[in-house]
């Protein structure tokens, strides 16, 4: 038998919160809101707390329990594998985080041309022996329109794409989805924005953002609003980024944790 060094034990007395692996590559097949299992490669992080007593922990469990969840993963088998990692690893907690680009098809808004649209998502999940967690993240790009530029200006306006980042912590039972949180992240900008466009399609683009301009505290403040009366967040987060076009710097807009319970103006 070869010995056991993580399993020996620790006479120092200090616990610690987190021990595992971060920045591991690893090729996982992750439902979309349809049910369609879709390929991508995510960067995982994946950690236990230990206690004072224990040296350390097993880390190539961390990867075989991946290995093992890879190609089933949504929102119940997500939550699996973060408990799955807390009994293999025999810890009072767990944490599992995955970072990945998703894909959905999109149609352009005229000739219905079909391209693949990039956004790029995590789910975290905690595990203990009292309860699991779990946090959808999506990252959005968007066209907006500058409300100023377009009072102030003879002809057009300046418009540049931003991004819009929300973090939403689902209700018990719920099914809401990374296509959910995209389609509200997307609803608050100009404009979406499209891989493929023919002309036809990017006229539309063009002058519905410009019918549509919003500052970064607009999108920001419209995401807050429509996700506040979803009944399937219990709370979120919202981060608006604009990488704009006519200045040397980026303007952004953001709110901590909200209830969806909560009242009043945002």
């Amino acid at each position: 038998m070869l010995p056991d060094v993580q399993g020996l034990p620790d006479e120092r007395g200090v616990a610690l919160d987190e021990v595992g692996i971060e920045g591991l590559r690893y090729p996982l097949l992750i439902a979309d809101g349809q049910g369609v299992k879709r390929e991508t490669v995510a960067t995982v992080d994946m950690s236990v707390g230990i206690g004072a007593d224990v040296k350390g922990a097993h880390l190539s469990r961390f990867v075989e329990v991946l290995h093992a969840w890879r190609d089933q993963l949504d929102r119940a088998s997500a939550q699996s594998l973060a408990e799955d990692v807390r009994t293999r690893l025999g810890t009072d907690n767990a944490q599992v985080r995955l970072s990945f680009a998703y894909f959905l098809e999109r149609t352009a808004p005229v000739t219905g041309a079909p391209s693949f649209s990039e956004y790029q998502c995590a789910l975290s999940v905690t595990s203990s022996d009292r309860d699991t967690s779990l946090e959808l993240q999506v990252r959005v790009p968007v066209t907006s329109v500058c409300p100023c530029s377009k009072a102030i200006s003879d002809r057009g306006a300046h418009n540049q794409r931003g991004y819009v980042t929300v973090v939403a912590e689902p209700s018990d039972g719920s099914q809401i989805w990374f296509d959910d949180l995209i389609e509200v992240a997307e609803a608050s900008g100009s404009s979406p924005v499209y891989a493929l466009l023919k002309r036809p399609d990017e006229r539309h683009v063009t002058m519905a953002g410009y019918d549509n301009p919003v500052f970064v505290e607009d999108m920001a403040r419209q995401v807050a609003v429509t996700l506040r009366q979803d009944a399937r967040v219990t709370r979120f987060r919202v981060r608006v980024v604009n990488d704009e076009s006519i200045h040397n710097h980026a303007a952004y807009a953001q709110l901590g944790w909200m209830t969806t319970a909560a009242t009043g103006d945002v």
